[in-house]
């Protein structure tokens, strides 16, 4: 059972570790703490909702007005996928659309790493330095132990003229397997009169 399907008694709380503690036996400071946890809390559920609610209406939007545009034209378009930009009459917002590929590795990466790792040893002498950090970098996992997929990918890019380099290259490219696709909505404001825009943040951590 959830926790949220719980009865509390009148007069009493409930505390982490599931037991019932009558009102008057709680000290102030934890009721004033627990009284601000659930306001916050209450409030950043609404706003997930109301981010929730946007995207759906934002993207439900855009592909009515594609779907307009084709039928115009008699022709029938994707709608609901694809990188599409729209802009305000004068220019001042442009939201966007884009589809951005899911990607993960399998396990020829741990090859595409050991051949690297093969190339390094055998540069030991004049390797650059920089590529033992970016390949570090590469395959150093995040918090939740996965391999940060921008960091391999950018190993790709590095233009090495050696064999076992190259070798580790066309297995990282092997190893690459699609999961899928994620949506985006991105909203953009222009900076004065010019060419450039700036992100509205619709994430905490930007605002």
């Amino acid at each position: 059972m959830s926790t949220t399907d719980i009865t509390v008694p009148d007069g009493y709380m409930r505390n982490a570790a599931g037991h019932l503690v009558p009102r008057d036996q709680v000290r102030e400071q934890d009721l004033l703490r627990d009284q601000t946890a659930r306001e916050l809390s209450a409030a950043a559920v609404a706003l997930h909702k109301a981010l929730k609610d946007f995207k759906a209406r934002a993207l439900n939007d855009i592909a009515d007005l594609v779907k307009i545009a084709g039928e115009r034209y008699e022709v029938t378009l994707g709608g609901k996928k694809g990188n599409v930009s729209i802009t305000t009459y004068d220019g001042r917002y442009k939201v966007q659309r884009s589809v951005a590929e899911r990607i993960t590795f399998t396990e020829e990466l741990e090859a595409a790493k050991a051949l690297i790792n093969a190339c390094i040893e055998r540069w030991s002498q004049g390797a650059n330095p920089h590529i033992r950090a970016l390949v570090d970098r590469a395959f150093r996992t995040d918090s939740k132990g996965q391999i940060k997929t921008a960091a391999v990918l950018e190993l790709l890019r590095l233009e090495i003229d050696d064999d076992e380099w190259l070798r580790a290259m066309d297995a990282i490219k092997d190893s690459i397997q699609s999961t899928g696709t994620a949506t985006y909505v991105r909203v953009y404001e222009r900076i004065g009169d010019s060419d450039q825009y700036r992100a509205i943040p619709l994430d905490l951590a930007a605002v």
